[in-house]
């Protein structure tokens, strides 16, 4: 029998005074966190958005700004790495929002002792997705920690992008009838960590998706400016996602979970671990909220693209249980697809 090993569970007693990992899950306890402390301390009307990025008006033109940081655990990893992981994460944030990337900035916390070799391999990998993503890096910050006071190399970045005139998209634009749009199969980049971390092999290699998405969402929008909503499902997987989106618009949302796109591999390491993976994370999928009339359309551009040749709709916004997401499995009942309270995979970006 192989090695055994645990899984970190975030999920703390019910009350705390100290943060916990699942703090930082994308989870329930994630938006505690955000209401009792942050939003007290930061009150500003921008930020109660809740969006994945924020939409500033300057000068007569509409920039997007967002910040990511990033801690995955390992930082090297089969299909990217620490570094291109951040470039694609803060690019798909400002996507998101509709906007065309166009700058970022990178702030490096490196731990005392890091080895040269993988840092110029993590920031020649940074490098690399930046330019074929089309934005420049064009400002940083470096700091350098005591040995063991972090691990290894953290990655904070900082995008900025142009959303183009008329557009008009949020969390709160589902409404009933709408149909909800996705880019691929879930939890390749989850199960992909969890598996390097673990030393989990499968028969054939599975690699993250973490890609950057502006592309895709452009050829979207291309084809219909009425899309309510994009969220790129990553800490927390796409049950989270929904969850918020339904919280946000007051709408109920109905899945069919023969129409989710889950590849055999993660689908065997879901069911073998006791994960579920509607709640895996993903670097390089999106999940739209689209009205009917415009669906066909707009799911024949994403299979066109080559990062949405899987894509799939896979349910509908509803009139019925307003704040709920609920599941028709394949065995013809429903479920609730609640948000946990912590992530089942810490430190996957």
């Amino acid at each position: 029998m192989g090695q055994l090993f645990t899984l970190a569970c975030p999920v703390p007693l019910p009350a705390t005074e100290r943060v916990l990992l699942g703090h930082g899950s994308g989870g329930r306890l994630s938006a505690d966190l955000l209401r009792d402390v942050f939003f007290k301390a930061f009150r500003s009307p921008i930020l109660a958005q809740l969006e994945d990025q924020a939409t500033l008006d300057v000068g007569g033109a509409r920039l997007a700004f967002t910040t990511d940081s990033f801690v995955v655990k390992p930082l090297f990893f089969r299909g990217g790495n620490i570094g291109s992981l951040s470039v694609h994460g803060t690019v798909n944030d400002l996507a998101m929002g509709g906007a065309q990337p166009l700058y970022l900035s990178a702030g490096f916390i490196i731990e005392e002792g890091f080895e040269f070799t993988a840092l110029r391999a993590i920031t020649e990998a940074m490098g690399e997705a930046a330019r074929c993503a089309g934005v420049d890096i064009v400002t940083g910050d470096t700091k350098v920690v005591e040995k063991g006071s972090g691990d290894g190399v953290f990655i904070n970045t900082t995008g900025i992008g142009l959303v183009p005139p008329g557009l008009n998209l949020s969390a709160a634009n589902a409404r009933p009838g709408d149909h909800i749009l996705l880019s691929g199969t879930l939890g390749d980049h989850g199960i992909t960590i969890l598996s390097e971390r673990e030393g989990i092999g499968f028969d054939s290699l599975l690699e993250s998706d973490s890609a950057a998405l502006h592309t895709l969402v452009r050829d979207m929008l291309a084809v219909s400016m009425r899309i309510r909503c994009f969220r790129d499902p990553t800490r927390g997987g796409l049950a989270s996602t929904l969850n918020e989106i339904a919280g946000r618009s007051g709408v109920g949302m109905t899945l069919s979970e023969v129409d989710i796109p889950v590849r055999e591999e993660v689908r065997g390491a879901c069911e073998m671990l006791g994960l579920d993976p509607l709640y895996v994370a993903n670097e390089g999928k999106l999940v739209a909220i689209v009205p009917p009339e415009d669906s066909e359309a707009v799911l024949e551009a994403m299979l066109c693209h080559p990062l949405g040749a899987n894509s799939a709709r896979i349910g509908v916004v509803t009139e019925a249980h307003p704040g709920m997401v609920v599941i028709r499995t394949t065995f013809g009942t429903s479920r609730i697809v609640d948000m946990l309270a912590g992530d089942q995979l810490p430190r996957i970006c």
